[in-house]
């Protein structure tokens, strides 16, 4: 029987499996009336995925705009036409590369860059996902998008491959950067592992894998969950009195003096109730954006 229950779970999800169909076996073992997931990672991949559970998935989209950080394998000599291990082989090219000239090549990539996103993304063309596209050898034309990268940090280099560390903004594609990296060394490039190790604040070293929560209680799983204001707690908090609240949670605007416009404010009531997210608007009035539902 399905039950309500809120907050987000941390889960490292495992090779050979789509992000829904983790999804799918969380929220079985958690019984969970609603669920969705903070932005997908490919079904190589592994890592970090943070999953909403009830009310948290209200706000989901805090974390789809999160920072990321990844640790990937790039492997020379090979270029494939998903940019990845998975992807058909479209050229193959000798590989005479030194570490200077690769640290030199990635110091293309570092900061605020341009970037065509891949055919195989859930971007969408007149309503449908590249991917689809794709997989009928249709080419779309893609405009290139700003994106940013904080930091890249070569772990290792192994002639033939390498290993990365990347810190980068919402929009980035890994898959992208080893295609591009590849074409810039003269040898071609794909991406031949990837694990995701933070998105926000979250760091999967706090996550749990399928196996592990499968093997415990229910009652231990539930206290594994961070609470949905886990997601937004880099928004301003803002305490409202009883009269406020009740105003907010019936969709009124309430003012309150030294409110900026057009700031966010993750919002609480009394006992440091959670009541969601509200909006300072022209008006300088606080009003309600997206609440929780007050059990």
């Amino acid at each position: 029987m399905k039950r309500k229950v809120d907050g987000v779970l941390l889960l490292d999800k495992p090779a050979g499996l789509t992000s829904n169909a983790a999804l799918q076996k969380a929220k079985r073992l958690y019984r969970a009336e609603k669920a969705g997931h903070t932005g997908t990672l490919d079904p190589f991949a592994t890592g970090l995925l943070p999953l909403c559970l009830g009310e948290a998935t209200k706000f989901s989209q805090f974390l789809l705009d999160a920072d990321k950080v990844y640790r990937a394998e790039l492997k020379f000599g090979v270029r494939t036409a998903s940019g990845d291990l998975d992807g058909e082989v479209i050229a193959t090219r000798p590989v005479d590369l030194t570490e200077a000239r690769l640290r030199r090549a990635l110091e293309n990539f570092l900061g605020e860059i341009e970037q065509v996103p891949p055919m195989h993304s859930a971007l969408k063309h007149q309503g449908r996902p590249l991917y689809e596209y794709a997989r009928r050898g249709v080419e779309i034309e893609r405009p290139p998008r700003r994106v940013v990268v904080r930091a890249l940090e070569l772990e290792s280099f192994q002639g033939e491959a390498c290993v990365l560390r990347i810190h980068s903004g919402k929009g980035f594609y890994v898959r992208a950067l080893a295609d591009d990296l590849g074409e810039i060394l003269g040898c071609g490039a794909h991406l031949a592992g990837l694990r995701r190790l933070a998105v926000g604040r979250f760091d999967v070293a706090g996550a749990l894998g399928l196996a592990e929560l499968e093997a415990i209680a229910e009652a231990e799983r539930d206290a594994r969950l961070a609470p949905a204001d886990a997601l937004i707690d880099g928004l301003p908090k803002l305490c409202l009195d009883a009269e406020a609240a009740w105003q907010i949670m019936h969709g009124q605007a309430v003012w309150l003096p030294r409110l900026q416009v057009g700031v966010l404010h993750r919002i609480y009531g009394q006992g440091e109730r959670f009541l969601g997210v509200a909006e300072v608007g022209e008006d300088g009035k606080l009003a309600p954006k997206r609440l929780v539902v007050q059990a």
